[in-house]
């Protein structure tokens, strides 16, 4: 290969660190928020009168709408700017809060969740593909995607304790007040410190049936794997969200193949490493998404914790997310390929994740929830890091925010199908358990230990798919992700591929 001078490099941002601690903030109130809200419903249930019919749509409205706007927010933020949409974003987020938080009623309360997604789906493209201009540097970016990915996967643990501490000791009101302050601070700090550099805006035309196609397609797809687990997979409606999403979403991308200024350029996902990436990291939140599930209701109903304690026996998750991102996915990322880390991250957490299948009703939490959290978290800590980094690698300045939105849209439709999917293989395990041990059940002892049986025995099913898809998920990280160790330079922004990036070296004298 012929000797390549080096390419003078952009001016990093001074403030960027200081830039960090308020993206990082910004996205650690939406990744509460995913979880916080689920420890507070049923007090918010019988203060506002909602029936047990229409409770699901204070998580649903949420979902829907952030599902099924991110491709347009990351697309809003490309076109009208980052700083700009993310600060948007921030105001939204905390005034829909706010509504949501002096709910007098069902009708006040979900259309405060539905705002909240809307917000949340500007807001976290436009943090993610904030970093991603931000920080070009290799090392730098690797620590900064460090501190993003462990706030990404460990937050959502972090949302179970506070919500907690919110509804035990103040009210359930709380838990959306809480995020006011979150997103102000926020809000103040990007406005002063963060920069976002010049050029790397996409002032093309809105791509309108692009927009349509992709919103209807995606709330489809979410709200088929929502309506799946309470009406089931056969029921009528939930076949017919399922054909229409597919319908629309084939119909999203032959307009997007066809249109000039499409709001989903294919280069973006047709890369085979970002492709990788999206498709992995999907697969990966199946699995977390069913855990948080089984685990919050284990501890809960099967062990008795108070919703405190049971936010405090995540803490093992958090610890080894934090460390597997901060210094094992940092310190080796710039000296190892993306999916010597992503694959085996995958498997240690799905090691994590065979030990939870040997679930009892008396299980110790010590000698076997403990370790296996620990696993999970330095496994998803170590995987995420890269995955996040990589997501944005290589992509042209003017396609971040539309990039960094694919990651939230693959996390979000994960999230969605993991929880319907995963309780639905409990559910059908549990029935069968209690059929065929219910009528040996004589006693009222006896048949509250059959029930708990019962529950765990679904738990432990699950927990084996998730297994599984936690291998699927390390598999596809290691053959379809082919991209080298980053380089020392430049790694964002320069609208090469990313193979290009890594294999072309940077020369010094």
């Amino acid at each position: 290969m012929p000797k390549i001078p080096e390419t003078t490099a952009i001016q990093a941002d001074p403030g960027r660190w200081k830039a960090l601690i308020f993206i990082a903030l910004a996205q650690l109130m939406v990744v509460l928020d995913a979880t916080i809200v689920n420890i507070a419903l049923p007090s918010a249930q019988q203060d506002l009168g909602i029936s047990d019919g229409n409770r699901q749509w204070v998580i649903t409205a949420y979902a829907l709408a952030f599902g099924g706007l991110l491709l347009f927010g990351g697309r809003i933020a490309d076109l009208w700017g980052r700083k700009r949409t993310f600060i948007t974003g921030l105001i939204g987020f905390a005034a829909a809060s706010a509504l949501g938080g002096a709910a007098t009623g069902e009708a006040m309360m979900l259309g405060a969740r539905a705002l909240q997604g809307a917000f949340g789906a500007l807001l976290a493209p436009a943090a993610l593909s904030l970093l991603a201009v931000t920080f070009t540097d290799a090392k730098e970016r690797a620590k900064a995607f460090g501190i993003y990915g462990a706030i990404a996967g460990g937050g959502g643990a972090v949302g179970l304790i506070l919500g907690g501490f919110l509804t035990e000791y103040l009210n359930w009101r709380w838990t959306f007040f809480v995020n006011i302050p979150f997103a102000i601070v926020a809000a103040v700090g990007a406005y002063l410190v963060v920069r976002e550099p010049a050029g790397g805006r996409n002032r093309s035309p809105l791509d309108i049936p692009g927009v349509i196609l992709s919103t209807l397609g995606l709330v489809a797809l979410v709200y088929g794997f929502t309506r799946a687990e309470s009406a089931g997979w056969s029921d009528a409606g939930t076949i017919g969200l399922f054909v229409g999403s597919g319908v629309l979403l084939i119909l999203f991308v032959l307009t997007e193949y066809l249109v000039k200024n499409p709001l989903l350029p294919l280069r973006v996902v047709t890369d085979r490493n970002r492709g990788g990436v999206y498709l992995s990291l999907g697969l990966a939140v199946i699995a977390m998404f069913g855990l948080f599930l089984f685990l919050t209701y284990y501890l809960q109903v099967v062990k008795g914790y108070s919703p405190v304690k049971t936010g405090f026996a995540f803490l093992p998750m958090i610890v080894g997310m934090i460390v597997g991102s901060t210094q094992i996915g940092t310190r080796l990322m710039t000296r190892v390929p993306p999916r010597l880390l992503m694959a085996p991250g995958f498997l240690t957490a799905g090691v994590g994740m065979l030990l939870l299948t040997q679930l009892e009703v008396g299980t110790s939490y010590a000698g076997l929830i403990l370790p296996a959290q620990l696993l999970l978290g330095l496994g998803m800590g170590t995987a995420f890091m890269p995955a996040m980094s990589l997501a944005t690698l290589g992509v042209d300045p003017r396609d971040a925010g539309v990039a960094s939105a694919m990651v939230n849209t693959s996390q979000q439709v994960g999230g969605a199908i993991g929880t319907a999917l995963l309780n639905t293989i409990a559910a059908s395990a549990t029935t069968a358990y209690l059929a065929d041990h219910a009528a040996g059940a004589t006693t009222p002892d006896a048949q509250k230990l059959v029930q708990l049986q019962g529950m765990v025995e679904g738990y432990s099913a699950a927990i084996w798919w998730a297994v599984g898809i936690l291998v699927v998920s390390a598999a596809i990280a290691a053959v379809l992700i082919n991209t080298g160790k980053p380089g020392g330079g430049a790694v964002a922004g320069s609208g090469a591929d990313a193979d290009d990036e890594v294999r072309i070296p940077v020369v010094a004298h």
